[in-house]
C-alpha cells in the first residue's frame, strides 16, 4: 500500500512539474516498441491539429521566412509551399504563372526556375513599385503598378493573350483588395489551373488575430459568388502552409 501512494505520489509530481507530455513519454519506456508505436500513432492523430497550429505560430513568429532564399534573392515564403508550388505547375503545365506581390523578386525567379527545369512557361510578376533593380531573368516579364488598376490588367491580357495561365496573389493582404484581385484575375485562370491566395494563414488562421479581414475571407466571400472554383486541401499534404484554403483549383 505504501508503494502504491509513493508511485501515486511521484506520478502527481511528474505531471505538476514537467507536464503531462513529459509524464507520458517516461510511462513509453517501460511499454513493448510495437504498443509505443500505436500509441505514438494514436497520440498524434488526437492532437494533431494541436501540433500543426503550434509549430505554424512558432514557424510563422520566427520570422525565418524573412530569412528564406531563392539561389540568393529573399523569396519569403514557407519552402513546403514552394514545394507545393512545383507539383502544381509540373502537373498543369501553365503557360504563365501571373504573381502580384514581387517583393525582392525571390518567388517569381523560383517560378521562373522551375520554367526554365520544364523548358517552355513565363511568370508575370506585379507590384507597386521595384524592390531590387537587379531581378533579371528571360523568363520573368515585370510590371510594376498597382494590380487591380486597369492599365495593370490590361497589360497582362496582352501578354496571357488566351494562353493557360495559373495565379499566385501575394500583395496588399486587406480583404478589400485580395477580393478585387480574385474577381480581375480569376478570369486569367485555365481550367484545371489554379487560382493561390497566399497568407490565408492570417486573422487567428492560426496567426496575426490582430490583423482583421484578410484574404481568407476575401476566399469565403469569393467563393460564395463563384462556383467555378473548389477549395483543394490536398494541397495542403504537408500540414503547414501559409495559404490554407487558399489553393483554389479552376473547375
Amino acid at each position: 500500500m505504501r508503494g502504491q501512494v509513493s508511485w501515486y505520489r511521484r506520478t502527481k509530481e511528474i505531471i505538476r512539474e514537467e507536464g503531462w507530455i513529459r509524464f507520458i513519454e517516461k510511462v513509453k519506456k517501460y511499454i513493448s516498441i510495437p504498443i509505443r508505436i500505436n500509441f505514438d500513432k494514436f497520440m498524434t492523430k488526437v492532437f494533431a491539429p494541436f501540433y500543426i497550429s503550434l509549430f505554424h505560430k512558432v514557424y510563422y513568429y520566427s520570422k525565418v521566412w524573412k530569412k528564406t532564399y531563392w539561389l540568393g534573392i529573399p523569396v519569403q515564403k514557407c519552402p513546403l509551399d514552394l514545394w507545393i508550388y512545383q507539383e502544381i505547375i509540373w502537373e498543369t503545365k501553365p503557360d504563365f504563372v501571373i504573381e502580384t506581390g514581387t517583393a525582392w523578386g525571390g518567388s517569381a525567379l523560383f517560378f521562373a526556375s522551375i520554367f526554365d527545369i520544364i523548358g517552355s512557361g513565363k511568370i508575370i510578376t506585379i507590384d507597386i513599385k521595384k524592390y531590387n533593380n537587379t531581378l533579371s531573368h528571360p523568363r520573368i516579364i515585370q510590371i510594376v503598378g498597382d494590380s487591380t488598376s486597369y492599365e495593370v490588367v490590361r497589360k497582362v491580357e496582352n501578354i496571357v493573350n488566351g494562353g493557360r495561365a495559373m495565379v499566385v496573389l501575394d500583395s496588399d493582404h486587406r480583404k478589400e483588395h485580395v477580393l478585387k484581385e480574385l474577381k480581375l484575375y480569376s478570369k486569367f485562370v485555365a481550367k484545371g489551373c489554379y487560382l493561390v491566395v497566399e497568407d490565408t494563414n492570417l486573422n487567428g488562421y492560426p496567426i496575426r488575430p490582430d490583423f482583421g479581414p484578410g484574404p481568407m475571407e476575401a476566399v469565403q466571400e469569393f467563393l460564395r459568388e463563384n462556383n467555378k472554383f473548389i477549395i483543394d486541401r490536398e494541397r495542403e499534404k504537408f500540414f503547414i502552409t501559409f495559404s490554407p484554403k487558399g489553393f483554389l483549383r479552376r473547375v
